[in-house]
């Protein structure tokens, strides 16, 4: 009877070990860089979070009105006033108020448009 205990109990021992070592693998996950997004730079990073946002110097008014609190008036005035150096000019300039602006500010960004300093020469 001592014996049966014996290697049952053995058995428990061995099986809660490999367990253990299971779920740590599991816990772990893949390997570092095995996932390409797992490689991204920083500067990819915030490219990427970049691009889901709305830019207001080019956001059309269907575009705007999607943003919480923004309807018909706030789109217009918001295409009214731009361009805009950053988001915050939206306060600054009292395109929005700054309720609205806190609703949206995670959502939008606002990109400067690049144009030719120098003039075409004939």
């Amino acid at each position: 009877m001592k014996s049966l205990w014996r290697n049952l109990t053995a058995c428990m021992v061995t099986m809660l070990f490999a367990l253990s070592l299971a779920s740590i693998t599991v816990a772990q996950g893949p390997e570092p860089g095995s996932k390409p997004e797992a490689m991204a730079t920083p500067a990819q990073m915030a490219n990427a979070a970049a691009a889901d946002k709305l830019d207001i110097n080019t956001a059309t008014k269907d575009q705007l009105k999607q943003l919480p609190g923004i309807g018909d008036a706030y789109s217009q005035k918001i295409i009214d006033g731009r361009p805009y150096r950053t988001k915050r000019d939206l306060v600054l300039k009292k395109i929005v108020p700054q309720a609205t602006y806190d609703k949206i500010k995670d959502q939008i960004i606002a990109h400067q448009v690049k144009s030719n300093t120098m003039a075409p020469t004939k």
